[in-house]
């Protein structure tokens, strides 16, 4: 079971840090991933780190910008993004898999459900 929170409101140039906690299972058995969604687009990726975080991948449009991370001993992964720009807005969903690591949202089996990022100009 993953849990999303830290959303909320940011203006741009600001910056907000994302947790999602996982329970139920061993952690260090899951890649994990932060994937967004806008209102009337796709699921598209974030980022994605590998199950002991020594890989990661950012889509182009956050790279230099957020960071992602997990702790392993507290079961939980992170993002921290900053310079925020209007958009960013989205919600922002994490999601897991035992045996891909992956930038598409179809390789992940399972999800969060979602906390809302709304970065005003």
């Amino acid at each position: 079971q993953l849990q999303a929170s830290g959303g909320g409101l940011a203006q741009a140039g600001g910056s907000l840090r994302l947790s999602c906690a996982q329970s139920g299972d061993t952690f260090t058995n899951y890649a994990m991933g932060w994937f967004r969604q806008a209102p009337g687009n796709e699921r598209d990726f974030v980022a994605t780190i590998s199950w002991y975080g020594e890989t990661k991948y950012y889509a182009d449009s956050v790279k230099g910008r957020f960071t992602i991370s997990r702790d392993n001993a507290k079961n939980t992964m992170y993002l921290q993004m900053n310079s925020l720009k209007p958009e960013d807005t989205a919600v922002y969903y994490c999601a897991a898999d035992r045996f891909k690591f992956s930038t598409f949202a179809t390789d992940y089996h399972h999800w969060g459900q979602g906390t809302l990022v709304t970065v005003s100009s």
